[in-house]
């Protein structure tokens, strides 16, 4: 697997991958991780392949690889000392996905591309002018894909420079194309983001079947008395919209507990919101979790709030949460109609659309009276039926 971020980095394509990892290795499959180098101390793993990098945040949680010979030579006297690979499954969007099909190219390797990002929106959201960003992300793939596309005999001679041109030339080098959602899949097909000959496998990131059962034994489905609890987990940046968020939270007047779990660069923003607006609500900034102790406050939480519009190609933690019996408010509206059920879905993208969804929620939640969850959602969304339904798809690429 090939990865823009070490595995072990704050992100929820990282949890997914280490799920995946570990429920491969479990069904007898041997798996390595090709990343970029953390720049924190982290537990040494045999199956992680660190590339040279730098530091891209200034809290060090991200770095970079450079997509060129001496990074191909690195990966591959690294993986000379391994097991032969039958298998190339590309879960990154940039220098990753470079590094990625340029291996598989030199040794003539069968690629599955997982697309976890829709790259007009999340650039748009952080880059100040992401059209020219889009230009220079388009003609660096047109160069650092270029041996790839020499050895797998294709030619690709336009010259588009907008978000989807960028994903075509990453599917046209791919045996398969996955998403982790429907509304995803359907967008990429209708872009052409499709491998030669096919359409896009929708297979879920999943949860850990392990973690969701202690969870379900343990009577999280049980509530404990008290005020309505919100709970909001994710990456502190501005797709996130997590600024939105604790705006709406004040303005909504909602007599509530609000827990914030992640980090990033707006956490001081974040802070001081709150200290400005002082919401009736009380607000805990509870920083970076482990996966399960993540899991386990979700289980607590009465709804799980998401904030991002148009960026998420699944929305991972309504999904956990949801395979734990806890509802959600939710602002995307394709996100909302994947759940299917269990949601308060907010109107528009304004905060008092966001503060009116708060407030039906925990009038909800305190008569007792809180939204259904899709009660089918825990079975389907387990890790081991996702691995499952990942293989079949490594089996059909290496056939081909």
């Amino acid at each position: 697997m090939f990865a823009d971020q070490h595995v072990e980095s704050l992100g929820g394509a990282q949890v997914s991958m280490r799920l995946q990892r570990r429920f491969l290795e479990r069904a007898g499959h041997t798996v390595t991780v090709v990343a970029p180098r953390l720049h924190r101390p982290a537990a040494p793993d045999a199956a992680y392949v660190d590339m040279p990098s730098i530091p891209v945040t200034l809290d060090r949680e991200y770095a970079l690889s450079w997509p060129g010979s001496r990074t191909d030579r690195f990966v591959d006297a690294a993986m000379a000392t391994r097991p032969p690979v039958d298998v190339v499954h590309v879960q990154a969007d940039f220098w990753g996905a470079f590094i990625g099909h340029r291996f598989a190219a030199r040794h003539g390797l069968p690629v599955v591309h997982t697309m976890h990002n829709r790259v007009d929106v999340g650039i748009e959201a952080t880059a100040p002018f992401p059209g020219a960003v889009l230009r220079v992300l388009n003609g660096w793939a047109r160069r650092a894909l270029r041996p790839a596309s020499r050895a797998r005999g294709t030619c690709d001679t336009a010259r588009a420079s907008d978000g989807w041109a960028y994903l075509r030339r990453l599917a046209a080098l791919s045996a398969a194309v996955t998403a982790p959602s429907a509304h995803f899949a359907r967008r990429l097909e209708t872009h052409g983001a499709v491998p030669p000959g096919g359409g896009v496998d929708v297979i879920w990131n999943g949860i850990d079947d392990d973690v969701l059962d202690a969870a379900v034994s343990s009577g999280a489905g049980e509530r404990r008395p008290g005020r309505p609890r919100f709970v909001w987990i994710g990456r502190m940046s501005p797709e996130k919209r997590l600024l939105p968020f604790l705006e709406a939270v004040a303005a909504s007047g909602v007599d509530a507990e609000v827990e914030v779990i992640g980090g990033g660069a707006q956490s001081r923003a974040a802070r001081r919101l709150v200290e400005r607006t002082r919401p009736v609500a009380s607000v805990r900034f509870s920083g970076r979790m482990p996966y399960a102790q993540t899991l386990a406050r979700l289980a607590d939480a009465d709804a799980v709030v998401q904030t991002s519009i148009g960026f998420e190609t699944q929305g991972m933690t309504v999904f956990e949460a949801a395979s734990l019996g806890t509802p959600a408010v939710v602002s995307d509206p394709d996100i909302a109609a994947e759940l299917g059920g269990g949601v308060w879905s907010v109107t528009d993208a304004t905060v008092p659309a966001l503060a009116d969804a708060l407030r039906r929620a925990a009038a909800d939640i305190a008569a007792g009276t809180p939204v259904a969850v899709d009660s089918t959602i825990g079975e389907r969304f387990r890790q081991s039926s996702r691995t499952a339904a990942m293989v079949a798809v490594y089996a059909r690429a290496a056939s081909r």
